[in-house]
């Protein structure tokens, strides 16, 4: 589902046909919408007002949306497209003609669309008019559009219908090959097993391999079906393709995972045990799988010595690796400092080429920090640093070499310059935040971060976006969202990225201003340190909606800001794998878990898409999490690994400096995660705090409440 953040309020010069209400009633997909725009029509259509083709164009799309093709087909057909919307006019009478029963005139409408059409409802209405024509019976018409189509937007449906169009013009080859794209690549579809359907129903046959079977097995796997992917497993069983130990081997690894993610551990258990005995890529990461399985289940003890035998039986193979870096991992996470310093070292030694190289060092001189060997620590984080000047870990390299300095007894004079490197190397960072309070506790002004705020610019709107605008306000947010979205894809350098993305922040479009600037403003605004392009990494996005939930739960806004940055980067209709939903990414348990401690309905999963309500719940949740934690650290920890985890952690190493506690955090997502809300957090502070003397980040964690929210 798209959505666009374009609101009506902002285009005041445009005389818009449906009211202000109406349009917002649209936006965030209200039950009454329909209803409000067909009122709306009925009341123009009886005063003969000029705007009665957009009003119609909306009350169309809103009505085919409620499964109303016919009705949604008569509206269209008897209101006049409104200007420069022609084409999607022309494409929603297509969809209302289809799903009335009307192939034929369908195609004739969604040809007018194609012709007629932007980039970025091109492929959609020739994907369209390729599936009409082939329902029409015209599949000689069909087969070049799904040709075109096909390789323009590849997706399962086009795919299988590209299928039908070459088998009815004669190219069963061609056919085959659509068919099982359809049966490998998009194994959870529904096509995919008509496919599979097809392709068996032939003559003769058509069927899949040893190897095919187990990819799609894998595939169904990934995609949370593994009751399906065991299926698949036994219906190659059955059709005895199955031959030799070493395929029986990786079908039973298969099968085990498979099984465990069905809840059947026992069985699974006796297929590892099978896989084991297979050639050593199959036996190997049968084992890992095992440690794996020990260390999500917190048995660490368990852990630490599967994966120590990894190591030792399959240092060829990637589980040797793997089994290497986890040992001295948790040995680390065990307080056993010595033996992971010894363990880091021989996984450096033994796997020179491993992509966790960097990573390892940067453990290993953790450990030196632990067992305060700070000369040994600063000497294996410079080597990081001088190895690895690329890596993502160099801020916290330096970062640590002037804390261990400092803690080994060195002067201001030395350590102030290092820290204050940390801060002009990294000036967004976790790391240059905890600079500067190292820098203010020796008594040293730290330098400024960044030199001026975000600044926003007073652009003229650039033409490219006028058609999105127009969009808009015809109240088709989806089809605005696609258009900008085609437009943002096609600047290619910082010149044209600077007055589009200032365009694109006056029009409400944070999440793709944002990702424009991360793809072509990054140097202009962390090496350059413009204002100018700090504005779209930094906006005070729905900013509104974020200020009235923030004093109405007395939380920060900023805080809102941070969270929302690190979680949706602005962009509403973002849904991850977990099905987190919205700006704040809230799941539908934690949405229904707010609404009754605010004593509310239940929000249709869908809901939490609209803005408003996934802010309000958003900053709710933050706040309780601040009430019971009390440190933004915490707060972030909790927001994203739960507040159960968080409350553990603090209780274990609470005692630990701040920053210290921060890197032992268990969860590497979390790790990250915090640092950079955190850090996003004083920035806001410092561009939108009118000035104001930034509170310090407290470097000792506090308890937490045992009372308050733990969901």
């Amino acid at each position: 589902m798209k959505w666009s953040g374009l609101v009506a309020g902002l285009f005041s010069g445009a005389a818009l046909a449906q009211a202000p209400a109406t349009l917002e009633a649209v936006r965030l997909h209200r039950p009454e919408a329909a209803t409000l725009v067909r009122e709306e029509l009925k009341a123009c259509d009886a005063r003969k007002c000029p705007d009665s083709g957009r009003l119609a164009l909306l009350a169309g799309t809103l009505v085919l949306s409620e499964g109303e093709a016919a009705e949604a087909r008569r509206i269209l057909e008897t209101h006049p497209p409104p200007a420069a919307l022609e084409a999607f006019h022309a494409y929603y009478r297509g969809q209302a003609a289809f799903y009335s029963g009307d192939a034929a005139g369908a195609a004739a409408a969604f040809s007018e669309a194609v012709q007629k059409a932007p980039p970025s409802l091109e492929p959609r209405a020739r994907a369209r008019l390729g599936e009409a024509l082939l329902k029409a019976g015209k599949a000689a018409k069909a087969a070049p559009v799904l040709e075109t189509a096909a390789s323009q937007t590849p997706s399962a449906e086009l795919f299988y219908e590209r299928a039908q169009a070459r088998f009815a013009t004669g190219n069963a080859a061609g056919a085959k090959e659509d068919l099982r794209t359809v049966v490998l690549r998009y194994a959870t579809h529904p096509y995919a097993d008509e496919a599979l359907a097809q392709l068996e129903a032939l003559k003769p046959p058509v069927r899949l391999t040893l190897s095919e079977h187990l990819r799609r097995a894998r595939e169904l796997m990934e995609g949370g079906q593994a009751s399906r992917a065991l299926t698949e497993l036994d219906t190659a069983q059955e059709r005895k393709l199955v031959k030799s130990a070493p395929e029986r081997a990786e079908v039973a690894l298969v099968r085990a995972q498979a099984l465990f993610a069905t809840g059947k551990a026992e069985e699974a258990e006796k297929s590892l045990a099978e896989a084991r005995k297979g050639p050593p890529p199959v036996a190997s990461e049968a084992a890992l799988v095992t440690a794996r399985r020990a260390l999500r289940a917190n048995e660490n003890e368990k852990a630490r010595a599967l994966m120590a035998g990894l190591d030792k039986a399959w240092a060829k193979w990637p589980a040797g690796n793997e089994g290497a870096f986890f040992a001295g991992w948790l040995d680390l996470q065990g307080g056993r400092f010595e033996d992971a310093v010894k363990a880091f070292a021989s996984f450096e030694q033994r796997y020179p080429r491993s992509r966790r190289r960097d990573e390892g060092m940067w453990f290993r001189a953790l450990a030196l920090l632990r067992l305060e060997k700070y000369s040994e620590a600063r000497e294996q984080l410079g080597r990081l640093v001088d190895n690895f000047p690329r890596s993502s870990l160099v801020p916290q390299a330096r970062y640590w070499m002037a804390r261990s300095q400092e803690l080994g007894g060195a002067s201001a004079d030395v350590t102030g310059p290092e820290y204050e490197a940390v801060i002009r190397i990294a000036p967004a960072s976790f790391y240059s935040l905890l600079a500067g309070e190292r820098l203010r506790a020796l008594g040293r002004t730290p330098p400024p971060v960044f030199p001026e705020p975000p600044k926003r610019l007073t652009v003229q709107r650039p033409q490219e976006l006028e058609l999105a605008v127009a969009l808009t306000e015809a109240g088709l947010f989806p089809d605005a969202s696609e258009e900008v979205e085609s437009r943002a894809s096609r600047i290619r350098s910082s010149e044209q990225a600077l007055p589009f993305v200032h365009a694109l922040l006056s029009m409400g479009e944070y999440g793709y201003a944002h990702a424009v600037a991360a793809r072509l403003l990054w140097g202009r605004a962390f090496g350059e340190r413009a204002p100018e392009a700090l504005a779209a990494f930094y906006p005070k996005a729905f900013a509104s909606a974020v200020e009235a939930a923030a004093t109405r739960n007395e939380v920060e806004p900023y805080l809102v800001w941070a969270i929302m940055r690190r979680e949706s980067a602005f962009r509403p209709e973002v849904a991850s794998a977990a099905d987190a939903r919205g700006l704040m990414q809230i799941i539908p348990p934690t949405g229904t878990a707010i609404a009754e401690k605010l004593a509310e309905p239940r929000p249709n999963p869908a809901d939490l898409f609209a803005p408003d309500l996934n802010i309000r719940y958003g900053a709710w949740y933050l706040s309780q999490l601040m009430k019971r934690f009390s440190h933004p650290v915490l707060a972030a920890a909790a927001y994203n690994a739960g507040p159960k985890a968080t409350a553990k952690w603090a209780q274990e190493k609470g005692s630990l400096p701040l920053d210290l506690f921060v890197e032992e955090i268990p969860f590497r997502e979390t790790r990250g995660y915090v640092k950079q809300v955190v850090a996003d957090l004083y920035l806001y502070r410092a561009f939108y705090g009118g000035g104001a003397a930034l509170p310090p980040l407290a470097l000792t964690v506090p308890s937490p409440s045992v009372e308050g929210v733990n969901f």
